[in-house]
């Protein structure tokens, strides 16, 4: 019998019979905002109950579900339902968002011994959004050992934590197991506000890419490597603008202002205003840039990182330092 796949980006082999029965690929973003209760999440992962509504259960996300023989057994568990598969492939790439879905998945299935039989770790060390096709390459695959589902447990539960304290001292921990886990850990504490600035990793590039000509949300929200932080995604780095031009003391202008009262979840009005932006720095903007201003003293902070809520009361830093050697050392002298 062909394997489930598990993944947080499908490409169009998963869609094949040839390759898989079903792809379940659609999860939570764990990335942004405040993450989904337990009750929720608990929810999503077990059994279909008649009042779990349309969007809110795995089986809402499967690829070519009605084509599977298995396709009766959508109202069971995951979990439950990965034991009717001689194997379940756990295909997340390097993205920040993949990788904390898979120690998520990883922590749920702890409590079930059956299912972790069937599971296959793939080793996915490139961004699955820029393959059109697999071709003849295939990822490593290895078998989900209590090494792996530790270190995933482990990682879970830092990120859920009400202070970041935890994720840190994982960088301290053997994640081998996890191989594409540490360089995650990294970006996402660089998203905590830094202590000169108050500002997050990539609130930083978007001030550096506006002070060098890049005036274009475009720009700010697409070109990947041109953006390099990789935690969040366009929406996000559009609320992101909206936190940096909107507050008491912006430091960016010219950001359409209709944007200050169209709600989030209005898309189709939002994107045209984002794109009718010509954007510039403040000198208040360029004071912080250059690492002049502290954001955070000027302006309200209110937003989640994992379980950690960061508002000006509960501002975490990371402050990242090189310390040079001593003299001493420096010359030599034991």
């Amino acid at each position: 019998m062909k394997p489930l796949i598990l993944t947080g980006w499908s490409i169009p082999e998963f869609t094949s019979s040839e390759f898989a029965d079903l792809a379940v690929d659609s999860f939570f973003r764990f990335g942004w905002g405040e993450l989904p209760s337990p009750d929720e999440l608990a929810t999503y992962l077990g059994p279909r109950t008649p009042d779990v509504k349309r969007g809110r259960h795995w089986s809402d996300f499967v690829s070519r579900l009605n084509q599977s023989k298995n396709r009766r057994r959508r109202n069971l568990s995951l979990a439950e339902f990965c034991q009717h598969y001689e194997a379940v492939e756990l295909w997340f790439d390097v993205q920040p968002n993949a990788q904390l879905s898979l120690v998520w998945l990883l922590d749920y299935f702890r409590s079930y011994p059956k299912t972790i039989a069937k599971l296959k770790f793939c080793l996915i060390d490139l961004a699955m959004i820029e393959l059109t096709q697999l071709g003849r390459w295939r990822p490593v695959v290895v078998d989900v050992t209590d090494k792996e589902l530790e270190t995933a447990s482990a990682a879970w539960q830092a990120y859920r934590a009400p202070t970041p304290e935890a994720c840190f001292d994982l960088l301290g921990k053997d994640l081998s197991a996890l191989p594409l886990l540490r360089p995650v850990l990294i970006d996402l504490l660089e998203e905590l506000p830094s202590s000169s600035t108050g500002l997050g990793a990539t609130e930083m590039r978007m001030l550096e890419l506006i002070a060098r000509g890049y005036s274009l949300t475009n720009a700010l929200f697409h070109f990947y490597q041109l953006r390099q932080t990789r935690i969040f995604g366009e929406w996000e780095y559009g609320y992101l603008l909206d936190g940096l031009a909107f507050g008491p003391q912006p430091a960016v202008a010219g950001l359409d202002e209709e944007l200050r009262t169209l709600d989030r979840k209005n898309l189709r009005d939002r994107h045209p205003a984002y794109l009718r932006s010509r954007l510039s720095l403040t000198e208040f903007g360029k004071a912080v840039l250059a690492h002049k201003e502290d954001f955070s003293r000027h302006n309200p902070i209110d937003r989640w990182w994992g379980g950690t809520h960061l508002t000006n009361d509960n501002l975490w830093h990371w402050n990242p330092a090189l310390i040079k050697p001593s003299r001493k050392s420096e010359r030599g002298v034991p």
